[in-house]
């Protein structure tokens, strides 16, 4: 193993390529919002949770381009995309790969792993809330650790690894619902709503000619790559993890939160830091400010908090809780 110490960041190189990242994740975005109309927010969170080098679970009705949207991250950011469709007779082995034994002229026999969809860099997960608690805990140890072991054998995934998930709120007959553990895996959750009238409007006018606007490649997988990196150098001021820590533990079981069954654990406090990094990033700033952390704490707090029946049947929410805390920090 290499022990010897990395070289130091050169702080002049890093500032030059972080404008010019900055420049084309910026055009990047462009790009995104010719083909997913009227959904700038979403588009923002999706960039965010890629260049925080998380997940992200994607909420919405039926239409209202989830799988379109992850199709054009792929495009336009250059990401080897793939997608399975979440079924509940789906089996791990049908996501990771299986190894499979092959008879050569010669008589010999030798297994052969054929790789699963998981082995791509942006994988998506369709209404991953269909496949049993068993296909879905299979995903974990790829979101986690970046590599899946099959037949006792550790495989690494491709860098970058990405995965987002889309979720229908409605139809909840016949789904699994995701357990805690994997829910802590996304670092954001992304809720898609209905466009506004002027935006559906362009939308029918986008789509239904003889016409669809096809995205085009702006970056590549090691532009992507690169801007992680940079991120991870980017410092954070004291006030932002302050009110980051308060946040996270303003929200955890307690007497000031009565039936509040759970609430986000530290890995909750690490995706706002990343995330936040991310978003100003994509702001065109280098240090992030409250502002990102506000504007976070929905997406990366939500679906870490979970109150119990009796707090929900007197008409009280997690989203509630988070807009009081999300008042604190101004």
């Amino acid at each position: 193993m290499n022990t010897e110490p990395k070289p130091p960041l050169d702080i002049k190189q890093a500032e030059a390529r972080f404008d010019a990242l900055a420049a084309s994740f910026a055009d990047a975005r462009t790009e995104i919002a010719r083909t997913i109309i009227g959904q700038d927010r979403v588009v923002e969170l999706a960039l965010v949770a890629l260049l925080a080098g998380g997940h992200a679970l994607v909420v919405g009705l039926p239409g209202l381009a989830k799988t379109r949207l992850v199709k054009t991250l792929g495009t336009v950011l250059g990401l080897d995309t793939r997608r399975v469709q979440f079924t509940p007779d789906l089996v791990p082995s049908d996501i990771l790969g299986a190894e499979v034994l092959e008879q050569s002229q010669g008589s010999d026999r030798a297994f052969r792993f054929i790789e699963g969809p998981v082995f791509t860099q942006l994988l998506m997960a369709d209404e991953i809330n269909r496949a049993s608690p068993r296909t879905q805990s299979a995903l974990l140890e790829a979101m986690q650790e970046r590599q899946v072991s099959v037949a006792g054998t550790a495989r690494p995934l491709p860098r970058p690894f990405h995965v987002l998930a889309t979720q229908n709120p409605i139809e909840q007959e016949g789904t699994y619902p995701l357990p805690e553990a994997q829910l802590d895996r996304f670092l954001l959750q992304i809720d898609i709503d209905f466009p506004s009238l002027t935006d559906e409007r362009a939308i029918l006018v986008a789509t239904t000619g003889a016409q669809d606007p096809a995205p085009e490649p702006v970056l590549g997988a090691a532009d992507l790559i690169e801007a992680q990196t940079l991120l991870t150098h980017m410092p954070v001021p004291e006030g932002v993890v302050d009110a980051i820590l308060r946040a996270v533990r303003s929200l955890r079981p307690g007497a000031e939160n009565p039936g509040l069954l759970w609430g986000p654990g530290p890995r909750g406090g690490q995706a706002l830091i990343t995330a936040a990094r991310a978003r100003a990033f994509l702001q065109g700033r280098s240090v992030p400010l409250l502002e990102d952390v506000a504007a976070l704490l929905q997406p990366a707090l939500g679906h870490r908090v979970q109150l119990g029946f009796g707090a929900r049947s007197e008409g009280r929410s997690t989203a509630d809780l988070i807009r009081a805390v999300e008042s604190g920090l101004e």
